[in-house]
C-alpha cells in the first residue's frame, strides 16, 4: 500500500536519518547541536497531523522509514 505522505513529513523523516547518521560516525564533531536537531526532527515526525488522519496507521509509520531508505538508496530526493 502506498501512504499519501506530506512532503514535510518525508523530508523531516529523511533529515532525521542523516542526523542520526552523523551522530552514529565515529568520533562525531558537534554531538549536542547534532542530538538537539536529532530532538526536534523527532517531535517534528511523531507529532505531524498526517499521523491523527486515517491513512496514519502505525503501518504507515514504518513505510515511511522504510520510502526515506529506499530514496536514499536510489539517490532521490522526491517525496
Amino acid at each position: 500500500m502506498t501512504y499519501p505522505f506530506p512532503d514535510d513529513l518525508v523530508r523531516a523523516q529523511r533529515d532525521w536519518l542523516a542526523t542520526y547518521r552523523q551522530l552514529a560516525a565515529p568520533r562525531p564533531r558537534h554531538t549536542t547541536a547534532l542530538r538537539r536537531r536529532l530532538l526536534h526532527l523527532s517531535v517534528q515526525v511523531q507529532w505531524h497531523p498526517f499521523w491523527s488522519t486515517p491513512p496514519g496507521t502505525p503501518a504507515a509509520r514504518v513505510e515511511l522509514r522504510r520510502l526515506v531508505h529506499r530514496q536514499e538508496r536510489r539517490g532521490t530526493r522526491a517525496a
